[in-house]
Protein backbone atom coordinates (compact mmCIF):
# COMPACT_ATOMS: atom_id res chain seq x y z
CA UNK A 1 0.00 0.00 0.00
CA UNK A 2 2.79 2.37 1.05
CA UNK A 3 4.09 1.21 -1.92
CA UNK A 4 1.11 2.63 -4.02
CA UNK A 5 0.64 5.67 -2.38
CA UNK A 6 4.22 6.67 -3.34
CA UNK A 7 3.13 6.00 -6.92
CA UNK A 8 0.03 7.97 -6.99
CA UNK A 9 2.25 11.10 -5.36
CA UNK A 10 4.74 10.54 -8.14
CA UNK A 11 2.39 10.48 -10.93
CA UNK A 12 0.79 14.00 -9.29
CA UNK A 13 4.28 15.47 -8.89
CA UNK A 14 4.86 14.74 -12.82
CA UNK A 15 1.57 16.39 -13.62
CA UNK A 16 1.92 19.38 -11.72
CA UNK A 17 5.71 19.69 -13.99
CA UNK A 18 4.27 19.37 -16.54
CA UNK A 19 0.89 21.30 -16.61
CA UNK A 20 2.18 24.29 -18.28
CA UNK A 21 3.06 22.88 -20.88
CA UNK A 22 0.22 21.46 -22.57
CA UNK A 23 -1.36 24.35 -22.47
CA UNK A 24 1.43 25.59 -24.89
CA UNK A 25 2.30 22.18 -26.98
CA UNK A 26 0.04 19.69 -25.67
CA UNK A 27 1.02 16.65 -28.12
CA UNK A 28 5.09 17.35 -27.19
CA UNK A 29 3.77 17.28 -23.21
CA UNK A 30 2.29 14.14 -23.79
CA UNK A 31 4.88 12.43 -25.82
CA UNK A 32 7.59 13.80 -22.74
CA UNK A 33 5.32 12.27 -20.05
CA UNK A 34 4.57 9.00 -21.61
CA UNK A 35 8.43 8.40 -21.97
CA UNK A 36 9.42 10.01 -18.17
CA UNK A 37 10.29 7.20 -16.01
CA UNK A 38 7.10 7.16 -13.76
CA UNK A 39 6.97 4.96 -11.12
CA UNK A 40 3.75 2.88 -10.43
CA UNK A 41 1.40 0.26 -11.44
CA UNK A 42 0.46 -0.64 -15.15
CA UNK A 43 -3.10 0.24 -14.46
CA UNK A 44 -2.39 3.32 -12.97
CA UNK A 45 -0.17 4.38 -16.26
CA UNK A 46 -2.74 3.43 -18.73
CA UNK A 47 -5.24 5.54 -17.15
CA UNK A 48 -2.93 8.19 -16.67
CA UNK A 49 -2.05 8.34 -20.50
CA UNK A 50 -5.07 7.72 -21.46
CA UNK A 51 -6.51 11.20 -19.70
CA UNK A 52 -3.19 13.02 -21.25
CA UNK A 53 -4.46 12.25 -24.72
CA UNK A 54 -7.87 13.33 -24.00
CA UNK A 55 -6.60 16.67 -23.09
CA UNK A 56 -3.87 17.23 -25.58
CA UNK A 57 -6.87 15.92 -27.93
CA UNK A 58 -9.18 18.97 -26.57
CA UNK A 59 -6.67 21.64 -26.22
CA UNK A 60 -5.66 21.25 -30.19
CA UNK A 61 -9.52 21.38 -31.21
CA UNK A 62 -9.34 24.91 -29.03
CA UNK A 63 -6.72 25.63 -30.82
CA UNK A 64 -8.06 25.19 -34.29
CA UNK A 65 -11.39 26.58 -33.79
CA UNK A 66 -9.41 29.67 -32.53
CA UNK A 67 -7.75 29.90 -35.57
CA UNK A 68 -10.76 29.22 -37.76
CA UNK A 69 -12.25 32.03 -35.60
CA UNK A 70 -10.05 34.45 -36.62
CA UNK A 71 -9.64 33.46 -40.51
CA UNK A 72 -13.66 34.03 -40.52
CA UNK A 73 -13.31 37.46 -38.33
CA UNK A 74 -10.95 38.71 -41.03
CA UNK A 75 -12.91 37.76 -43.67
CA UNK A 76 -15.53 39.75 -42.41
CA UNK A 77 -14.09 42.79 -41.96
CA UNK A 78 -12.92 42.78 -45.18
CA UNK A 79 -16.48 42.51 -46.52
CA UNK A 80 -17.32 44.96 -44.74
CA UNK A 81 -14.71 47.29 -45.79
CA UNK A 82 -15.71 46.60 -49.27
CA UNK A 83 -18.91 47.13 -48.59
CA UNK A 84 -18.41 50.61 -47.29
CA UNK A 85 -15.81 51.45 -50.06
CA UNK A 86 -18.42 50.66 -52.77
CA UNK A 87 -21.11 53.28 -50.84
CA UNK A 88 -18.85 55.87 -50.81
CA UNK A 89 -17.92 55.36 -54.31
CA UNK A 90 -21.44 54.85 -55.84
CA UNK A 91 -22.12 58.66 -53.43
CA UNK A 92 -19.36 60.66 -55.00
CA UNK A 93 -19.95 59.10 -58.44
CA UNK A 94 -24.04 60.30 -58.30
CA UNK A 95 -22.50 63.75 -57.18
CA UNK A 96 -20.01 64.15 -59.82
CA UNK A 97 -22.18 63.16 -62.65
CA UNK A 98 -24.73 65.72 -61.18
CA UNK A 99 -21.96 68.58 -61.13
CA UNK A 100 -20.32 68.34 -63.98
CA UNK A 101 -23.72 67.34 -66.90
CA UNK A 102 -23.46 71.07 -67.92
CA UNK A 103 -19.49 70.67 -68.45
CA UNK A 104 -20.17 67.28 -70.33
CA UNK A 105 -22.66 69.03 -72.65
CA UNK A 106 -20.42 72.07 -73.54
CA UNK A 107 -17.37 69.32 -74.56
CA UNK A 108 -19.99 67.74 -76.98
CA UNK A 109 -20.97 70.92 -78.55
CA UNK A 110 -17.24 71.98 -79.18
CA UNK A 111 -15.93 68.64 -80.54
CA UNK A 112 -19.28 68.10 -83.15
CA UNK A 113 -17.26 69.72 -85.66
CA UNK A 114 -14.81 67.15 -85.10
CA UNK A 115 -16.35 64.07 -85.29
CA UNK A 116 -17.96 62.46 -88.22
CA UNK A 117 -20.91 64.07 -89.35
CA UNK A 118 -24.41 62.73 -88.18
CA UNK A 119 -27.61 63.10 -90.13
CA UNK A 120 -30.51 62.28 -87.94
CA UNK A 121 -33.78 61.19 -90.41
CA UNK A 122 -36.25 62.05 -87.01
CA UNK A 123 -35.95 65.47 -86.33
CA UNK A 124 -37.64 64.42 -82.90
CA UNK A 125 -36.30 61.15 -82.69
CA UNK A 126 -33.56 59.18 -80.30
CA UNK A 127 -31.38 60.77 -78.02
CA UNK A 128 -27.59 61.03 -77.42
CA UNK A 129 -27.55 58.88 -74.42
CA UNK A 130 -28.88 56.34 -76.71
CA UNK A 131 -25.97 56.35 -78.97
CA UNK A 132 -23.42 56.55 -76.19
CA UNK A 133 -25.04 53.58 -74.53
CA UNK A 134 -25.65 50.76 -77.29
CA UNK A 135 -22.93 51.82 -79.70
CA UNK A 136 -24.26 53.29 -82.91
CA UNK A 137 -27.41 53.97 -83.16
CA UNK A 138 -30.49 53.25 -85.83
CA UNK A 139 -31.17 56.38 -86.38
CA UNK A 140 -27.77 57.56 -87.71
CA UNK A 141 -26.10 57.70 -91.02
CA UNK A 142 -22.38 57.86 -90.83
CA UNK A 143 -19.99 59.62 -93.54
CA UNK A 144 -17.00 60.58 -93.46
CA UNK A 145 -15.87 64.11 -91.71
CA UNK A 146 -14.89 64.91 -95.64
CA UNK A 147 -17.35 66.71 -97.29
CA UNK A 148 -16.66 65.21 -100.69
CA UNK A 149 -19.39 64.26 -102.77
CA UNK A 150 -17.96 60.65 -103.31
CA UNK A 151 -18.32 59.51 -99.74
CA UNK A 152 -19.83 56.47 -99.69
CA UNK A 153 -22.23 56.31 -96.62
CA UNK A 154 -23.10 53.34 -94.60
CA UNK A 155 -26.74 52.21 -93.53
CA UNK A 156 -27.72 49.51 -91.95
CA UNK A 157 -31.08 47.85 -92.06
CA UNK A 158 -34.14 48.77 -89.57
CA UNK A 159 -36.06 46.31 -87.71
CA UNK A 160 -39.51 47.04 -85.47
CA UNK A 161 -39.58 44.13 -82.57
CA UNK A 162 -43.18 43.95 -81.76
CA UNK A 163 -45.06 41.09 -79.25
CA UNK A 164 -47.94 39.19 -80.50
CA UNK A 165 -50.51 36.88 -78.94
CA UNK A 166 -50.91 34.06 -81.28
CA UNK A 167 -54.89 33.47 -82.44
CA UNK A 168 -55.93 36.81 -81.50
CA UNK A 169 -56.62 39.78 -84.48
CA UNK A 170 -56.88 42.78 -82.16
CA UNK A 171 -54.13 44.59 -81.80
CA UNK A 172 -54.54 45.44 -78.11
CA UNK A 173 -52.02 43.32 -77.02
CA UNK A 174 -48.93 44.46 -79.65
CA UNK A 175 -46.68 46.69 -78.02
CA UNK A 176 -42.99 48.40 -79.83
CA UNK A 177 -40.29 47.48 -77.35
CA UNK A 178 -38.00 48.38 -79.78
CA UNK A 179 -37.08 50.00 -83.15
CA UNK A 180 -33.64 50.98 -83.84
CA UNK A 181 -32.52 51.22 -87.74
CA UNK A 182 -29.27 50.26 -87.02
CA UNK A 183 -30.80 46.78 -85.83
CA UNK A 184 -28.94 47.47 -81.94
CA UNK A 185 -30.96 45.46 -79.74
CA UNK A 186 -30.72 46.56 -76.26
CA UNK A 187 -33.41 45.49 -73.30
CA UNK A 188 -33.88 46.11 -69.77
CA UNK A 189 -36.25 43.68 -69.09
CA UNK A 190 -37.64 40.42 -70.56
CA UNK A 191 -41.15 38.92 -71.36
CA UNK A 192 -42.87 35.56 -72.10
CA UNK A 193 -44.86 36.76 -75.01
CA UNK A 194 -43.78 35.96 -78.27
CA UNK A 195 -41.48 38.29 -80.17
CA UNK A 196 -42.28 39.55 -83.83
CA UNK A 197 -39.64 40.96 -85.75
CA UNK A 198 -40.65 43.00 -88.79
CA UNK A 199 -37.96 44.74 -91.38
CA UNK A 200 -38.63 48.12 -91.90
CA UNK A 201 -35.76 48.33 -94.76
CA UNK A 202 -34.55 45.97 -96.61
CA UNK A 203 -31.10 43.93 -95.23
CA UNK A 204 -27.72 44.83 -97.06
CA UNK A 205 -25.19 42.88 -95.28
CA UNK A 206 -24.88 39.45 -94.26
CA UNK A 207 -21.97 37.26 -91.99
CA UNK A 208 -21.82 33.54 -92.39
CA UNK A 209 -20.22 31.76 -89.57
CA UNK A 210 -19.49 28.34 -90.01
CA UNK A 211 -18.34 25.19 -88.06
CA UNK A 212 -15.07 24.04 -89.01
CA UNK A 213 -13.40 21.28 -90.02
CA UNK A 214 -16.60 20.02 -91.90
CA UNK A 215 -16.68 19.43 -96.40
CA UNK A 216 -20.75 19.18 -95.97
CA UNK A 217 -20.87 22.75 -94.42
CA UNK A 218 -17.85 24.15 -96.35
CA UNK A 219 -19.52 22.62 -99.63
CA UNK A 220 -23.41 24.58 -98.60
CA UNK A 221 -21.51 27.80 -97.66
CA UNK A 222 -20.16 28.31 -101.10
CA UNK A 223 -23.56 27.17 -102.35
CA UNK A 224 -25.11 29.66 -99.86
CA UNK A 225 -23.35 32.93 -100.79
CA UNK A 226 -23.91 32.51 -105.20
CA UNK A 227 -27.45 32.42 -104.13
CA UNK A 228 -27.46 35.27 -101.58
CA UNK A 229 -25.05 37.40 -104.42
CA UNK A 230 -26.76 36.91 -107.19
CA UNK A 231 -30.51 36.67 -105.89
CA UNK A 232 -30.10 38.69 -103.53
CA UNK A 233 -27.61 40.86 -103.94
CA UNK A 234 -26.28 41.26 -100.64
CA UNK A 235 -22.99 41.74 -99.05
CA UNK A 236 -21.51 38.48 -97.34
CA UNK A 237 -19.03 38.16 -94.57
CA UNK A 238 -16.76 35.55 -93.73
CA UNK A 239 -14.40 34.38 -91.16
CA UNK A 240 -10.57 35.24 -92.70
CA UNK A 241 -10.12 31.23 -92.63
CA UNK A 242 -13.24 30.50 -94.27
CA UNK A 243 -12.32 33.48 -97.33
CA UNK A 244 -8.86 31.50 -97.51
CA UNK A 245 -10.72 28.26 -98.32
CA UNK A 246 -13.22 29.77 -101.35
CA UNK A 247 -10.55 32.11 -102.76
CA UNK A 248 -8.33 28.74 -102.81
CA UNK A 249 -11.75 27.02 -105.00
CA UNK A 250 -12.22 29.82 -107.54
CA UNK A 251 -11.47 33.20 -107.91
CA UNK A 252 -15.02 34.42 -107.90
CA UNK A 253 -15.60 34.68 -104.17
CA UNK A 254 -13.08 38.36 -104.25
CA UNK A 255 -16.10 39.87 -103.43
CA UNK A 256 -16.40 38.24 -99.87
CA UNK A 257 -15.45 40.96 -96.80
CA UNK A 258 -13.66 39.63 -93.79
CA UNK A 259 -11.86 41.04 -90.66
CA UNK A 260 -7.96 41.35 -89.78
CA UNK A 261 -8.19 41.94 -86.43
CA UNK A 262 -9.70 42.14 -83.10
CA UNK A 263 -11.00 45.72 -83.56
CA UNK A 264 -12.66 45.17 -86.70
CA UNK A 265 -14.93 42.50 -84.68
CA UNK A 266 -15.90 44.59 -82.18
CA UNK A 267 -17.39 46.88 -85.03
CA UNK A 268 -19.29 44.07 -86.67
CA UNK A 269 -22.66 45.02 -85.07
CA UNK A 270 -22.61 48.37 -86.67
CA UNK A 271 -22.31 47.03 -90.92
CA UNK A 272 -24.07 43.31 -90.07
CA UNK A 273 -27.73 43.05 -90.95
CA UNK A 274 -27.90 39.34 -90.31
CA UNK A 275 -25.85 36.46 -88.83
CA UNK A 276 -26.46 33.23 -90.58
CA UNK A 277 -24.84 30.01 -88.41
CA UNK A 278 -24.14 26.85 -90.46
CA UNK A 279 -23.08 24.26 -87.50
CA UNK A 280 -24.83 23.17 -84.54
CA UNK A 281 -25.13 24.47 -81.26
CA UNK A 282 -21.53 26.11 -80.42
CA UNK A 283 -21.50 27.49 -83.71
CA UNK A 284 -24.01 29.94 -82.38
CA UNK A 285 -22.19 30.22 -79.14
CA UNK A 286 -19.06 30.57 -81.05
CA UNK A 287 -21.44 33.81 -82.89
CA UNK A 288 -22.83 34.94 -79.83
CA UNK A 289 -19.11 35.58 -78.83
CA UNK A 290 -18.14 37.61 -81.21
CA UNK A 291 -20.49 40.26 -80.23
CA UNK A 292 -19.89 41.93 -76.77
CA UNK A 293 -22.34 44.55 -76.80
CA UNK A 294 -25.61 44.26 -79.03
CA UNK A 295 -26.44 41.44 -81.60
CA UNK A 296 -27.97 41.22 -84.93
CA UNK A 297 -30.24 38.60 -85.43
CA UNK A 298 -28.86 35.05 -85.99
CA UNK A 299 -30.53 32.57 -88.29
CA UNK A 300 -28.98 28.85 -87.43
CA UNK A 301 -28.91 26.11 -89.77
CA UNK A 302 -28.73 22.81 -87.91
CA UNK A 303 -25.70 21.01 -88.89
CA UNK A 304 -24.34 19.25 -85.69
CA UNK A 305 -25.57 16.23 -83.32
CA UNK A 306 -27.81 18.31 -80.83
CA UNK A 307 -29.77 21.18 -82.00
CA UNK A 308 -31.46 23.08 -79.21
CA UNK A 309 -30.93 26.13 -80.91
CA UNK A 310 -30.55 24.97 -84.66
CA UNK A 311 -34.08 24.98 -85.82
CA UNK A 312 -33.32 25.79 -89.12
CA UNK A 313 -32.53 22.75 -91.77
CA UNK A 314 -30.39 23.48 -94.30
CA UNK A 315 -31.88 21.24 -97.15
CA UNK A 316 -34.28 23.63 -97.43
CA UNK A 317 -31.91 26.64 -96.89
CA UNK A 318 -33.66 28.73 -99.74
CA UNK A 319 -37.03 28.77 -98.72
CA UNK A 320 -35.78 29.61 -95.06
CA UNK A 321 -33.73 32.72 -96.25
CA UNK A 322 -36.51 34.14 -98.49
CA UNK A 323 -38.70 33.91 -95.74
CA UNK A 324 -36.26 35.92 -92.70
CA UNK A 325 -35.30 38.20 -95.35
CA UNK A 326 -39.17 39.09 -96.36
CA UNK A 327 -40.38 39.04 -92.77
CA UNK A 328 -41.66 39.38 -90.65
CA UNK A 329 -40.39 36.36 -88.15
CA UNK A 330 -41.04 34.81 -84.84
CA UNK A 331 -37.66 35.29 -82.73
CA UNK A 332 -36.37 34.42 -79.19
CA UNK A 333 -34.48 36.48 -77.20
CA UNK A 334 -31.86 34.68 -75.63
CA UNK A 335 -30.35 36.29 -72.21
CA UNK A 336 -26.77 36.46 -71.56
CA UNK A 337 -24.71 36.72 -67.73
CA UNK A 338 -22.28 38.75 -67.73
CA UNK A 339 -19.33 37.65 -65.61
CA UNK A 340 -16.44 39.67 -63.42
CA UNK A 341 -13.64 38.14 -61.60
CA UNK A 342 -12.67 39.93 -58.54
CA UNK A 343 -8.96 39.19 -57.22
CA UNK A 344 -8.63 39.64 -53.81
CA UNK A 345 -6.10 42.32 -54.57
CA UNK A 346 -8.77 44.61 -55.34
CA UNK A 347 -9.45 47.27 -53.95
CA UNK A 348 -13.05 47.69 -54.00
CA UNK A 349 -15.68 45.63 -56.23
CA UNK A 350 -14.96 48.00 -59.40
CA UNK A 351 -11.84 46.91 -59.96
CA UNK A 352 -12.86 43.37 -61.98
CA UNK A 353 -11.13 42.00 -64.91
CA UNK A 354 -12.62 42.39 -68.33
CA UNK A 355 -15.89 41.16 -68.34
CA UNK A 356 -17.09 38.18 -69.89
CA UNK A 357 -20.53 37.69 -71.22
CA UNK A 358 -22.00 33.58 -71.64
CA UNK A 359 -24.81 32.38 -73.58
CA UNK A 360 -25.29 29.00 -71.70
CA UNK A 361 -23.80 28.86 -67.97
CA UNK A 362 -21.02 30.03 -66.30
CA UNK A 363 -19.52 26.47 -63.94
CA UNK A 364 -17.06 26.59 -61.11
CA UNK A 365 -16.05 23.14 -59.93
CA UNK A 366 -12.80 21.99 -58.23
CA UNK A 367 -10.58 21.37 -61.80
CA UNK A 368 -7.86 18.75 -60.91
CA UNK A 369 -7.99 19.23 -57.16
CA UNK A 370 -9.32 16.13 -55.14
CA UNK A 371 -10.74 18.11 -52.66
CA UNK A 372 -14.42 19.39 -51.82
CA UNK A 373 -15.04 22.39 -53.84
CA UNK A 374 -15.86 25.47 -50.39
CA UNK A 375 -17.75 27.96 -52.54
CA UNK A 376 -19.39 30.90 -50.76
CA UNK A 377 -22.84 32.23 -52.69
CA UNK A 378 -24.91 35.59 -52.52
CA UNK A 379 -27.66 36.80 -54.39
CA UNK A 380 -28.26 40.80 -53.84
CA UNK A 381 -25.47 40.97 -50.81
CA UNK A 382 -28.37 37.84 -49.02
CA UNK A 383 -26.21 34.99 -48.34
CA UNK A 384 -27.52 32.10 -50.10
CA UNK A 385 -25.61 28.30 -49.10
CA UNK A 386 -22.70 27.20 -48.91
CA UNK A 387 -21.52 24.73 -51.49
CA UNK A 388 -19.57 21.78 -50.85
CA UNK A 389 -19.10 19.35 -53.49
CA UNK A 390 -17.58 19.21 -56.86
CA UNK A 391 -18.90 22.68 -58.18
CA UNK A 392 -21.57 25.10 -59.13
CA UNK A 393 -23.49 25.77 -62.42
CA UNK A 394 -24.94 29.25 -63.34
CA UNK A 395 -27.15 29.09 -66.16
CA UNK A 396 -29.31 30.70 -68.35
CA UNK A 397 -32.89 29.25 -69.51
CA UNK A 398 -30.90 28.55 -72.62
CA UNK A 399 -28.48 26.76 -71.19
CA UNK A 400 -30.82 24.87 -68.92
CA UNK A 401 -30.67 21.98 -71.85
CA UNK A 402 -26.87 21.49 -71.69
CA UNK A 403 -24.62 20.90 -68.55
CA UNK A 404 -26.90 21.95 -65.93
CA UNK A 405 -29.61 19.42 -67.41
CA UNK A 406 -26.88 16.71 -66.99
CA UNK A 407 -26.27 17.87 -63.17
CA UNK A 408 -30.05 17.62 -62.64
CA UNK A 409 -31.80 20.69 -63.18
CA UNK A 410 -34.62 21.77 -64.52
CA UNK A 411 -35.35 22.02 -68.82
CA UNK A 412 -36.68 25.88 -68.75
CA UNK A 413 -38.07 27.42 -71.71
CA UNK A 414 -35.68 30.39 -73.15
CA UNK A 415 -38.11 32.73 -73.07
CA UNK A 416 -39.26 32.37 -69.19
CA UNK A 417 -36.52 35.01 -67.33
CA UNK A 418 -34.22 33.35 -65.00
CA UNK A 419 -31.05 32.22 -63.68
CA UNK A 420 -30.31 28.67 -63.13
CA UNK A 421 -28.59 27.89 -59.42
CA UNK A 422 -27.44 24.32 -60.37
CA UNK A 423 -24.93 22.18 -57.80
CA UNK A 424 -22.46 19.60 -59.22
CA UNK A 425 -22.73 16.22 -57.10
CA UNK A 426 -22.87 18.36 -53.58
CA UNK A 427 -22.07 16.31 -50.59
CA UNK A 428 -25.42 16.69 -49.23
CA UNK A 429 -28.70 15.49 -49.80
CA UNK A 430 -30.81 17.61 -49.29
CA UNK A 431 -29.34 20.41 -51.81
CA UNK A 432 -31.57 21.32 -55.19
CA UNK A 433 -31.31 23.52 -57.66
CA UNK A 434 -32.89 26.90 -57.67
CA UNK A 435 -33.95 28.85 -60.22
CA UNK A 436 -33.85 33.10 -59.51
CA UNK A 437 -34.72 35.86 -61.14
CA UNK A 438 -32.77 37.75 -63.72
CA UNK A 439 -32.52 40.99 -61.95
CA UNK A 440 -30.26 39.37 -59.57
CA UNK A 441 -26.58 39.94 -59.12
CA UNK A 442 -25.28 36.34 -57.62
CA UNK A 443 -21.92 36.49 -55.78
CA UNK A 444 -19.63 33.27 -55.55
CA UNK A 445 -16.58 33.48 -53.55
CA UNK A 446 -14.01 31.03 -52.55
CA UNK A 447 -13.51 31.56 -48.81
CA UNK A 448 -10.30 32.10 -46.64
CA UNK A 449 -10.29 29.02 -45.05
CA UNK A 450 -10.64 26.70 -48.29
CA UNK A 451 -8.20 23.81 -48.83
CA UNK A 452 -8.08 24.46 -52.34
CA UNK A 453 -8.68 26.72 -55.44
CA UNK A 454 -11.46 26.63 -57.97
CA UNK A 455 -11.30 27.05 -61.77
CA UNK A 456 -14.62 29.07 -63.61
CA UNK A 457 -15.07 28.21 -67.00
CA UNK A 458 -17.39 30.24 -69.43
CA UNK A 459 -19.27 27.96 -71.81
CA UNK A 460 -16.77 25.45 -71.68
CA UNK A 461 -13.92 27.88 -72.48
CA UNK A 462 -12.02 30.74 -70.87
CA UNK A 463 -11.28 29.04 -68.38
CA UNK A 464 -9.90 31.07 -64.91
CA UNK A 465 -8.38 30.16 -61.43
CA UNK A 466 -9.84 31.55 -58.55
CA UNK A 467 -8.02 31.88 -55.83
CA UNK A 468 -8.90 31.59 -52.00
CA UNK A 469 -10.43 35.42 -51.77
CA UNK A 470 -11.33 35.25 -55.24
CA UNK A 471 -15.05 36.05 -56.29
CA UNK A 472 -17.23 35.76 -59.18
CA UNK A 473 -19.80 38.45 -59.94
CA UNK A 474 -22.58 37.48 -62.17
CA UNK A 475 -25.57 39.27 -63.46
CA UNK A 476 -27.92 39.04 -66.76
CA UNK A 477 -26.37 41.44 -69.50
CA UNK A 478 -28.78 44.05 -71.23
CA UNK A 479 -27.75 42.89 -74.85
CA UNK A 480 -29.45 39.36 -75.49
CA UNK A 481 -28.96 37.11 -78.85
CA UNK A 482 -32.28 37.27 -80.82
CA UNK A 483 -32.12 33.90 -82.72
CA UNK A 484 -34.75 33.86 -85.54
CA UNK A 485 -37.65 30.46 -84.85
CA UNK A 486 -39.00 28.09 -87.43
CA UNK A 487 -42.48 28.70 -86.14
CA UNK A 488 -42.62 30.19 -82.72
CA UNK A 489 -40.18 29.90 -79.49
CA UNK A 490 -42.74 27.78 -78.05
CA UNK A 491 -42.71 25.30 -80.65
CA UNK A 492 -38.92 25.09 -81.39
CA UNK A 493 -37.91 24.63 -77.60
CA UNK A 494 -40.75 21.65 -77.23
CA UNK A 495 -39.35 19.90 -80.89
CA UNK A 496 -35.95 20.27 -80.11
CA UNK A 497 -36.56 18.17 -76.82
CA UNK A 498 -38.32 15.51 -78.16
CA UNK A 499 -36.23 15.29 -81.44
CA UNK A 500 -32.75 16.11 -79.11
CA UNK A 501 -33.49 14.63 -76.16
CA UNK A 502 -36.57 11.65 -77.01
CA UNK A 503 -37.83 13.73 -73.78
CA UNK A 504 -40.88 11.43 -72.15
CA UNK A 505 -40.31 8.71 -75.13
CA UNK A 506 -41.95 5.25 -74.43
CA UNK A 507 -44.28 2.28 -75.66
CA UNK A 508 -48.03 3.53 -75.30
CA UNK A 509 -50.00 1.24 -72.74
CA UNK A 510 -51.72 -1.75 -74.63
CA UNK A 511 -55.53 -1.03 -74.31
CA UNK A 512 -56.44 -4.50 -73.98
CA UNK A 513 -55.97 -5.47 -70.17
CA UNK A 514 -57.76 -5.46 -67.39
CA UNK A 515 -60.64 -2.25 -66.82
CA UNK A 516 -61.75 -0.51 -64.21
CA UNK A 517 -65.54 -1.37 -63.77
CA UNK A 518 -68.39 1.65 -64.42
CA UNK A 519 -71.23 1.60 -62.07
Amino acid sequence: MEQGNSSVSSCSQSENGFISSFSLFPEKAVQELLQSPIQGSDDHLIEFSEALRTVAKALRKVAEGKASAQAEAAEWKRKFELERTRNLQLEDKGKSCLEHQADLDDVKLNNLAKQPTLYNEEANGQSEECCSRNGICSHEVLRDGKPDSDTKMVRKASFKLQWYCKGEKSDQHKHDIVSFERGNITTAERSSKQISLKWESCPQTVLILTKPNSVSVQILCAEMIRWLRQHKKLQIYVEPRVKVDLLSESSYFNFIDTWSDDKEILKLHTKVDLVITLGGDGTVLWAASMFKGPVPPIVPFSLGSLGFMTPFYSENYKECLESVLKGPISITLRHRLLCHVVRDAAKNEFETEEPILVLNEVTIDRGISSYLTNLECYCDNSFVTCVQGDGLILSTTSGSTAYSLAAGGSMVHPQVPGILFTPICPHSLSFRPLILPEHVTLRVQVPFNSRSPAWASFDGKDRKQLAPGDALVCSMAPWPVPTACLVDSTNDFLRSIHEGLHWNLRKTQSSDGPRESFP
